[in-house]
């Protein structure tokens, strides 16, 4: 079971395995087969919405999670604040973090009490949390050590799964540029569990 986590390299993972998908498979997303599945999912009864980033606890009981293999990919948390901050720039729909980038600069957007407020509510492990507030067990697979994390859940699927660059950077290469020395420690308290769990340094080449 993936678990789509925004900003991690999700849409890259979702459409190589989009090509292995078996036919009773359930997919959410907008991946090609996610859509021709679509109509599958209309008459589920869900707690949450249905949609490719949807959580464990989203789904709730569509699936049962024990002794499933699970996996969610995950990326340096101060790389992935770059990425979605220009990614909020280029977007027009109505939303208040759409709105504060268009507005602020990247240091300002951080400090915003709802930037900060949102990535205290939603760590990685969340979505991978049970309806009752359970942390399931789950590959935390990193982005920038794709290969090596993904081998345990490779040999649960029986096949390799490369993961192809879809939606690419539109923003500087070096990303730790963007970032004063207050921003650095902002992003290392707001994600500090994530940081933990994968050993991510703000010095990493992610």
């Amino acid at each position: 079971m993936f678990v789509h986590i925004p900003k991690t390299g999700g849409t890259s993972f979702a459409h190589a395995y989009d090509a292995r998908a078996a036919k009773d498979d359930i997919l959410i997303g907008d991946t090609p087969k996610a859509r021709n599945r679509r109509h599958r999912l209309a008459d589920l009864d869900v707690p949450g919405r249905l949609w490719k980033h949807s959580r464990i606890a989203d789904v709730g009981p569509l699936i049962a999670p024990e002794g499933m293999c699970i996996m969610v990919l995950v990326r340096n948390p101060w790389a992935r604040m770059v990425s979605y901050y220009h990614w909020l720039r280029r977007q027009s729909f109505d939303h208040p973090a759409v709105r504060l980038a268009g507005a602020l600069d990247f240091s300002a957007f951080l400090h915003h009490p709802h930037t900060v407020a949102s990535l205290r509510a939603n760590p990685y492990a969340s979505y991978v949390t049970d309806p009752q507030g359970q942390l399931l067990v789950a590959h935390f697979v990193r982005l920038e050590h794709y290969d090596r994390d993904m081998a345990p859940v490779a040999a649960h699927l029986g096949f390799d799964l490369p993961l192809p660059r879809l939606n690419t950077a539109k923003h500087p290469v070096d990303w730790r540029a963007s970032y004063t020395p207050d921003d650095v420690d902002l992003i290392a308290d707001l994600c500090a569990a994530d940081i933990t769990r994968s050993r991510y340094q703000f010095d990493d080449a992610g």
